[in-house]
């Protein structure tokens, strides 16, 4: 009897979209690991995609422990990805981090067109949520507080990498977001803060420039609205409080 009712809540949660319980698609015995959707859109080769951003974990020989998500990664660090709710996704990442750090997870970084059209849904929309932007559905009010950390660089602040990748920034009050706190943030497939919160790195590479999309938590319209924000205007080694990622893999 007590086995009935937990599987009679376990499906129940399902069916309400809970983001602790998982679909039929994902890990054993669907097409995609543990906390990555399956993304089955007519014309494309279907794929998974992280249900949240990434954070990290350090790899110490055998054993593992959860990596500072407000310090950028070690030039020797070995990060690998980790995608889960309720926790600070990791910012200060460079492109080829991200890439290496889904590649340890038997991942891969999503291509631009992949990003974009699990952003839209299901039923392409200009937001996860829908095509009208809703003040509050998603991260995107937040504020950095480079001015009251730097007031001495002015304008300059954006041109020092010192002050750019400062762990103070993330670990301000109205800045990042846990996973999946913004709960309204998330489109039919059940993938949570394509908008806002951190610039997702993607594989996209042209002419030296790495890319990333979907706005962070203080822009997510400069350069295109909601999930056509797209971002090429730096190389691959390039990280800041404001990038951050999250993984793709092909289907079992």
């Amino acid at each position: 009897m007590r086995a009935r009712r937990f599987v009679t809540l376990f499906l129940s949660l399902v069916a309400l979209g809970c983001p602790f319980a998982s679909s039929p698609s994902e890990g054993k015995g669907g097409p995609c690991p543990q906390g990555m959707a399956h993304v089955a859109i007519e014309g494309m080769r279907a794929y998974c995609i992280d249900r949240w951003e990434g954070s990290l974990v350090t790899v110490e020989g055998k054993r593992e422990r959860a990596h500072p998500a407000t310090e950028a990664v070690g030039k020797d660090e070995v990060v690998r990805a980790v995608t889960k709710p309720s926790v600070t996704p990791q910012g200060y990442i460079s492109q080829r981090q991200a890439e290496a750090a889904c590649k340890l997870s038997k991942k891969r970084l999503c291509t631009s067109d992949e990003w974009e059209h699990a952003c839209r849904g299901k039923n392409p929309t200009t937001f996860p949520y829908g095509d009208e932007r809703k003040a509050g559905y998603c991260n995107d009010s937040g504020r950095a507080p480079l001015a009251t950390l730097y007031p001495e660089l002015g304008v300059g602040v954006y041109a020092s990498a010192t002050a750019m990748n400062d762990p103070r920034i993330n670990a301000a009050k109205d800045t990042v977001a846990p996973t999946g706190a913004f709960a309204k943030c998330k489109n039919a497939f059940g993938v949570y803060d394509m908008v806002g919160n951190l610039h997702e790195w993607t594989a996209d590479v042209s002419n030296g420039h790495g890319t990333f999309r979907g706005g962070y938590y203080q822009d997510t319209h400069l350069n295109g609205d909601g999930c056509k924000y797209r971002t090429v205007a730096h190389d691959p080694s390039y990280h800041d409080y404001s990038t951050g990622f999250r993984c793709c893999a092909d289907p079992k």
